[in-house]
């Protein structure tokens, strides 16, 4: 499990290298200044070329390129050009949101989807997986941000259930916290429950159907402990693939969410610095969405080396 862990680990650095210098090609190639962006409706061809100096963008690309590697090795990737705060310090406020509604997010899609997935694969034709299906197929093409406007309405504008505003830190109020996450992760999750569901409900008839199954039905086993000690464990495989892929999703459908739910993570400040011309934000904030994304993957990889050895490398 040690040489999965490790190999994952140095193809990730390469990946990280090649992503960060093509963000940091992107943001140098878009048309305008970030220094007209920072100095608004006052910027004149002098004061833009002076704060192009103090920021460091008149010089030449590789130039910049090869100091923002070294500073980022040593975990400094620079300062806004808005605030002059330190990138790391911006992300470092604004992550514990982002993981709460991931988090949250991410319970709902695995619940759900592997709730309606069960429902229909482990009889699969019948009148309860059409129903299954016909659910999955809704919450898939239905928008995220849509089901949370929707939900802000019903549940926190009409009855009143929940909070409009819906982010408390967990160490201000731990209630208040959950209270509020309620309802971003039944928005954010729904759609992920569809890609799970479907890869659940698939797994599971073609496991409820394999001949060992029989096997074990005539041997008097329990339906209860087919589904949930033989079948589910053998259809997890794709189900992790699966979860993988929804996470991924999720996590560009969470910035829409943020914006819904008025969310202060890192969705909503990478929207305002794209806008802004931001772009030390931004590349940071492009490298660690691809390092949570990696982190994600790792953990499913070892879940995958856990549950089918045969996935181990040799």
């Amino acid at each position: 499990m040690l040489k999965l862990i490790l190999s994952r680990l140095a193809l990730a650095v390469p990946q990280l290298l090649l992503l960060s210098f093509f963000v940091f090609l992107l943001t140098y190639m878009v048309p305008g200044s970030p220094a007209a962006a920072v100095l608004g409706e006052a910027a004149t061809p002098e004061s833009i070329a002076r704060v192009e100096t103090q920021l460091g963008l008149d010089r030449p690309f590789f130039e910049r390129l090869t100091e923002w590697y070294v500073g980022a090795f040593q975990g400094d990737f620079g300062n806004s050009y808005v605030s002059s705060r330190p990138v790391s310090e911006l992300f470092l406020e604004r992550l514990p949101a982002t993981i709460s509604l991931m988090l949250g997010g991410i319970i709902v899609a695995v619940l759900l989807g592997m709730a309606l997935g069960l429902i229909g694969g482990t009889k699969a034709g019948s009148v309860r997986d059409r129903i299954a299906t016909a659910i999955s197929s809704f919450s898939m093409s239905v928008p995220e941000f849509w089901v949370g406007i929707v939900l802000v309405l019903m549940f926190a504008v009409q009855l009143r259930l929940f909070p409009v505003v819906s982010y408390v830190p967990f160490d201000v109020d731990p209630f208040g916290w959950v209270r509020g996450l309620v309802l971003p992760s039944i928005a954010l999750g729904i759609g992920g429950a569809a890609l799970i569901a479907r890869q659940t409900r698939t797994a599971m008839a073609e496991t409820m159907s394999a001949r060992y199954i029989d096997s074990l039905t005539a041997a008097g086993v329990s339906r209860n402990k087919l589904i949930f000690g033989y079948g589910l464990k053998n259809a997890m495989v794709p189900v992790l693939s699966a979860t993988g892929i929804t996470i991924s999703i999720m996590l560009g459908a969470s910035f829409a969410i943020e914006k819904v739910f008025a969310f202060p993570g890192i969705g909503s400040l990478m929207l305002r610095s794209v806008t802004g011309k931001d772009f030390a934000v931004v590349q940071g904030g492009v490298l660690l969405i691809a390092v949570m994304i990696i982190a994600v993957n790792l953990i499913l990889d070892v879940s995958y080396g856990l549950i089918n050895p045969r996935s181990r490398p040799q």
